[in-house]
């Protein structure tokens, strides 16, 4: 029998119209009300229209890939990855965007079933959204983030390792003094990346300086903004490693405005290597992460688990150092 409003409010132990409140995102009640009305709800497997046939409803033969930019170069060979096994299966693929917080479309893909399936990398689908729309039957892929929950799939970039292996290299070509440009806040592959730095540099003896610690938003512009902070400081690094190519492309334009030469005067490295690094002056020595690869796993483990199949709860891939002309 399919469970009701009635249900979800005495198993929460709250009035129902806390229920609805709950189920509306209204800022009447507390989170914690909210959260433990919305536990219930998933316990009882009850949807916002109170049929339980709806978790049995038509499939759409199509999946949801939620992204934070749908412009980035890094984005597009990731889409690609999807999109070929998408197609040669059948199903349709719609990329969104996840601006616009809690009543974006893409939120509205996942809490409303509107897909099959969800592959998320976007930093602003908080894990309490994640996790209220996951459940068997609608496979949930995350990138870029580390989950606990029992239907969601996490697929990362061994970006520890990577990041490691950039600091490593920047200090056996004779760097000592290095920075690092970060991603977004609340970024999980720039945050690892940041761990393998602070690693390398600690196996090493060297220390990490706060003021040469930049943060950037995983953009060009994030790069070159935070790259003139470093410059206007007065005394520069050896080296700098920034947490994706893009700011190392918006950075190398930073230093050549001011005269500051790559990599005579500084070494520079990134991460990512996307399509243009190898054409940048001088082309950008850069750790070499799997994007295609990535999603098409994430699309295969949709399949597998649309097909019943078990899978496991999490992949790490590898990455690769990819040595160009911008370290000394």
């Amino acid at each position: 029998m399919a469970a009701t409003i009635k249900d979800v409010a005495k198993l929460a132990g709250v009035a129902i119209s806390t229920v609805s409140y709950a189920l509306n995102n209204s800022p009447k009640i507390s989170q914690a009300t909210r959260t433990k009305v919305m536990e219930a709800a998933r316990e009882l497997s009850y949807q916002k229209n109170g049929f339980a046939s709806d978790l049995k409803r038509t499939k759409t033969n199509t999946i949801a890939l939620i992204l934070s930019d749908l412009a980035g170069p890094y984005y597009s060979e990731l889409t690609k990855g999807v999109q070929e096994v998408t197609t040669a299966h059948g199903y349709d693929l719609i990329a969104c965007s996840s601006q616009g917080g809690p009543q974006s479309t893409a939120v509205k893909f996942l809490k409303e079933k509107r897909v099959d399936a969800a592959i998320i990398l976007a930093h602003n689908i908080s894990d309490e959204v994640i996790a209220e729309s996951a459940r068997k039957g609608f496979p949930i892929i995350i990138l870029d983030r580390h989950l606990n929950n029992d239907y969601v799939v996490q697929v990362e970039v061994d970006n520890f390792h990577g990041g490691y292996v950039a600091t490593e290299h920047l200090i056996q070509q004779g760097s000592k003094e290095i920075a690092f440009i970060s991603g977004p806040p609340g970024s999980h592959d720039s945050d690892r990346r940041y761990s393998g730095y602070i690693t390398a540099l600690n196996e090493h003896h060297l220390e990490p300086k706060p003021k040469w610690r930049m943060h950037g938003d995983f953009t060009r512009e994030g790069g070159y903004r935070a790259t003139k902070m470093l410059m206007a400081q007065g005394s520069l690094p050896e080296a700098v490693f920034f947490a994706n190519d893009e700011m190392a492309i918006g950075g190398m334009q930073a230093f050549k405005e001011n005269k500051i030469r790559i990599p005579e005067d500084i070494s520079i490295i990134g991460f990512d290597d996307i399509q243009l690094s190898e054409f940048m002056s001088p082309p950008l020595t850069t750790i070499k992460q799997p994007k295609y690869e990535a999603g098409a796993l994430a699309m295969h483990l949709i399949l597998q688990q649309l097909a019943d199949e078990e899978v496991n709860q999490y992949y790490k891939l590898s990455t690769e150092l990819i040595v160009r002309k911008s370290v000394k």
